[in-house]
């Protein structure tokens, strides 16, 4: 008998046991079936008369779930609706987000969950996760040990400081571990009840959701110093010590406080930050994408990236590594890649508080060489009249800073300007397609990071690829925990974005597309996770190595299908049984 989580191996054939009957049976996510339980599986355990008489296929529950939720009108409802599915079946649940993730995808992840996030007190119906408070300190590890499942294999964690380009939303950040998670489950086969949501509640300053009557979070000033430090430390070696199999995923935290924990514990779990380091290996994969579309060499491109926080800085660290192993070096590396901040472009003759910052800061010299040396302008339009960037990208959260101006001035110097507005959700984003198309006469190859419509412009119809991190950290999970990797390197998120890339197929680029459609996720997923365990061996990472030719297999076999399994019940001490599941060891 083999036991895998809580399905069971008998005689060749998949069964779950089961140690709940009745109506407890019929309200368990885990276990439930609703009407889709057999007629036999009825009578064991108790359900005669609790349902209607037909038995429907799964195929039929996920329809008329489907129609229920089509029929809302509002994106906010129809995330409830799905969110309310997860709380009642799991298995329903995934089966109808991987049935139409390209609709739904917008809707559990961004940009729905943004105002989900804030709303979040206001609708909320049932808890998930864990929640750990300052109230917690000397305990988290036994908090940790109220998970309902016992094999945690990845958790994303928020201390909900800058949700999106929303800032802090307190509790509400909650919605984005959820999201992050559901998109583990549905595009890399995480199975549901290896993962975990948390939420490092330390408080808020955003004074509106103090204010508020119904705010469901810590009601105090956000904890910051040693305190917040010490916290977070107590956290770490907690998850070691209770889900040692564990993948952590950091999501976001302050731009500062976001370097400084993935330097500070990457070694001690393995673990990764998905807006640095994710969106990173997006931007890479567009941009080595767009050397296909344009057929202008990598090493001939010139790149402009408005936002220095941690997803602007993220992409400029992997994109200097990829035009480095490209060949270019010195004064060419450094010239190839212009960041700018609030203040304009990073340029090393004004002082940088931030030490994150300071690596992409180019030397006064070349400033000046350029035009843009002290008592000149820096700002963007300076910046993209003076260096005539073939790549635009924007991490800025600053709605519509992509001006007609900018992008005008782009065009003139570049015949096939790649822009990038990455910012979410939807209303953070720097500039909307259709305008950058129109300004261009539809010669820009645009890729946002929030969903928009398809372009009709000039008799030519463009279909607007989606820079989205969910091609990616799926990918990475699964591929960290096929090939139980001790560490996550940028290496790992380079051979990511260069698998991503080549999943861009020939018909996507003809249609003005640099990313794959958003429906293609999962089969892209299985891509980029055997791309990172084949990584992750050849950096001597991997405690499980696997040959070549079997990697693909085994990835597929990780990879969980939400399908309903025959039962029995359980035969063990109801005393040994958990809230949730099974519970082993």
């Amino acid at each position: 008998m083999e036991r895998y989580g809580w399905r069971i191996e008998l005689g060749g054939h998949a069964r779950i046991t089961v140690p709940y009957r009745g109506a407890r049976l019929l309200r368990h996510p885990m276990f439930t079936k609703g009407t889709a339980f057999t007629r036999a599986e009825r009578a064991t355990f108790g359900l005669e008369g609790l349902l209607p008489h037909t038995v429907s296929t799964m195929e039929q529950q996920s329809m008329r779930i489907y129609e229920n939720i089509a029929r809302k009108k509002d994106p906010l409802e129809k995330y409830i609706g799905l969110a309310a599915l997860q709380d009642r079946n799991e298995f329903l649940f995934y089966r109808v987000l991987i049935d139409h993730i390209e609709e739904f995808l917008p809707i559990v992840y961004t940009p729905t969950v943004g105002q989900a996030c804030q709303e979040f007190s206001h609708i909320f119906r049932r808890a998930r996760g864990i929640w750990i408070t300052p109230e917690h300190r000397g305990r988290i590890r036994e908090v940790l040990g109220n998970a309902p499942f016992d094999d945690v294999r990845l958790i994303v964690v928020t201390d909900n400081e800058r949700i999106l380009g929303l800032g802090d939303q307190g509790a509400g950040g909650m919605g984005i571990p959820i999201g992050k998670l559901a998109l583990y489950t549905a595009a890399a086969g995480i199975p549901p009840w290896q993962t975990l949501p948390i939420s490092l509640d330390v408080g808020t300053d955003n004074q509106t959701l103090l204010a508020d009557d119904l705010y469901l979070g810590w009601r105090a000033p956000r904890l910051r110093g040693a305190e917040y430090d010490a916290l977070v430390d107590e956290f770490v070696h907690a998850v070691v010590l209770r889900f040692p199999k564990a993948i952590l995923q950091w999501e976001d935290f302050k731009k500062v406080t976001a370097f400084t924990l993935l330097d500070r514990y990457r070694k001690v779990l393995t673990s990764f930050n998905d807006d640095i380091q994710g969106t990173s290996a997006v931007g890479v994969a567009g941009l080595l994408a767009g050397v296909r579309a344009t057929g202008v060499p990598l090493t001939d491109q010139r790149i402009v990236i408005l936002g220095a926080g941690a997803a602007g800085i993220g992409i400029a660290r992997l994109l200097r590594d990829a035009l480095g192993r490209a060949g270019l070096k010195e004064e060419a590396l450094t010239t190839a890649i212009a960041n700018l901040d609030s203040q304009g472009m990073l340029v090393d003759d004004v002082p940088i508080r931030d030490t994150h910052k300071r690596a992409f800061a180019w030397p006064a010299h070349l400033a000046e060489k350029h035009g843009l040396g002290p008592g000149q302008r820096r700002d963007l339009f300076a910046v993209v009249q003076a260096l005539r960037p073939t790549m635009l990208i924007g991490t800025s959260g600053q709605p519509g800073v992509f001006t007609e101006a900018v992008i005008r001035e782009m065009a003139l110097h570049t015949d096939r300007p790649l822009v990038f507005p990455m910012s979410n959700p939807t209303s953070k984003s720097e500039a909307i397609p259709a305008d950058i198309l129109g300004w261009t006469e539809g010669r820009a190859l645009v890729a946002t990071g929030s969903p928009f419509e398809p372009v009709t412009l000039l008799g030519h119809t463009h279909r607007i690829g989606q820079g989205n991190n969910a091609f990616i950290f799926p990918g990475m999970g699964l591929g960290l925990l096929v090939s139980e990797a001790r560490e996550v390197t940028d290496a790992l998120f380079a051979a990511a974005a260069r698998c991503l890339a080549e999943e861009v197929h020939p018909e996507d680029l003809a249609a003005g597309s640099l990313f794959p459609p958003t429906g293609q996720i999962r089969r892209v997923t299985k891509a980029v996770a055997a791309a990172v365990v084949r990584a992750a061996q050849e950096e001597g990472l991997a405690r499980r190595v696997l040959a070549d030719a079997d990697i693909p297999r085994a990835v597929s076999e990780a990879m969980w299908e939400p399908t309903y399994l025959p039962m029995e019940p359980t035969i063990l001490d109801p005393n040994e049984v958990g809230p949730g599941l099974v519970r082993h060891g």
